[in-house]
């Protein structure tokens, strides 16, 4: 359940890693670690294979045109997404989603695995409908889940739910057996992604009057990079600070109630911890209005923590030249954890988990630091 704080980085990785190790040996606890660091290698990934999101984007836009048209698969998908397709585990799962923002992880690849290969529904549409839904929804996490779940991020390899094994795991509350298609090929394979060079982090400008931004990336603004400023007093370390909220911008589609209102807290919450780090008041900024808030504070900067491919990205590519039209430069920092980890993550896991133990050795002296 620590999964939706750590995802917008409530709390970050260095912290959950440092306050687990000081409690257990790293044997007894690597397998926690590692689902930990499985984020931090999705996000990677993703990073270096930004094409993996643009092409989902334009699958699912397709999709949800063609719903509008075709009325069968419009059913079966609102029959899906509404709980009604009579498969007791996956509408019981349907209505937990919507219900409480939250699915277990096993059941989220079940509900994949049954939506896909039972149900006979785009991964697409489901990836979206996940992405809206979860408190914990993150672009690459998700995108690439459900990728693998069909066969398209692991070629030859595929995720099949099976019966007697949701009977075990689910202590018998469920036994869909007769129900699911347990034997299936996975997805006709896509083209290869291109892998791209890793954005290179900026460094702030010294000296100059700068604004602290924060997006739903990154919301621990107290241990976000030294300021610019030659001023000494925390309550003084930015000009202004602002969050910048894009809980809307996911997807198409409306969020679910559970995961919007988790974003909306969220953002609160780092608004009044933001307040500390300056004395202006905290300001609530979309898109749109990130120059008006820089402008009307006289900033030269606005530093923000790097924009992840997904949602964050995409704003960010439209707010930059925004603020350079007004001569504001928009300065992207990245968190040492990033950028020790995400180097390693341009092919499979297994490769990514070899570099854990000097990543959370890293992590340490981060924590320590910080």
């Amino acid at each position: 359940m620590l999964s939706p704080w750590i995802r917008h980085r409530l709390v970050t990785e260095p912290e959950v890693a440092a306050a687990v190790l000081a409690r257990h040996s790293p044997a007894a606890c690597a397998k926690f670690v590692q689902e930990v660091c499985w984020r931090t290698y999705w996000i990677g990934w993703l990073e270096q294979h930004p094409g993996a999101w643009a092409r989902y984007r334009e699958g699912l836009d397709r999709l949800l045109e063609r719903l509008d048209r075709d009325a069968a698969l419009a059913e079966r998908y609102r029959a899906a997404v509404e709980g009604r397709t009579g498969i007791a585990c996956f509408d019981a799962w349907a209505a937990a989603l919507v219900e409480t923002g939250y699915l277990h992880n096993h059941a989220r690849m079940w509900t994949a695995s049954i939506w896909i290969f039972t149900l006979g529904l785009p991964w697409e549409l489901g990836a979206d409908w996940f992405l809206r839904h979860l408190a914990d929804g993150d672009p690459a996490s998700n995108t690439l889940s459900w990728r693998w779940v069909g066969g398209l991020q692991t070629r030859g390899k595929h995720y099949l739910a099976r019966a007697a094994n949701i009977a075990e795991y689910t202590g018998g509350r469920f036994d869909p057996r007769g129900e699911l298609v347990e034997q299936a090929a996975p997805l006709p394979a896509d083209a290869p992604f291109v892998r791209e060079a890793l954005l290179a982090p900026a460094r702030p400008l010294q000296q100059v009057r700068s604004g602290l931004l924060v997006t739903l990336d990154d919301l621990h603004p107290e241990s976000a990079c030294a300021s610019p400023s030659s001023r000494s007093s925390p309550s003084e370390a930015w000009a202004s600070c602002a969050v910048l909220d894009a809980s809307e911008v996911a997807s198409p589609l409306p969020a679910g109630a559970v995961a919007a209102g988790f974003r909306a807290a969220a953002l609160e919450d780092a608004a009044l911890r933001q307040s500390a780090l300056t004395q202006d008041a905290v300001a609530r900024v979309d898109a749109a209005s990130v120059v008006d808030w820089a402008r009307a504070r006289s900033l030269r900067q606005v530093v923000v923590s790097h924009g992840r491919v997904g949602t964050t990205r995409a704003l960010l590519g439209s707010i930059g030249p925004a603020l350079d039209a007004h001569g504001i430069a928009l300065v992207q920092w990245q968190r040492r954890w990033d950028a020790v980890a995400w180097p390693h993550a341009a092919r499979g896991f297994f490769a990514f988990r070899d570099h854990i133990g000097a990543l959370v050795g890293e992590g340490e002296a981060m924590n320590r630091s910080a």
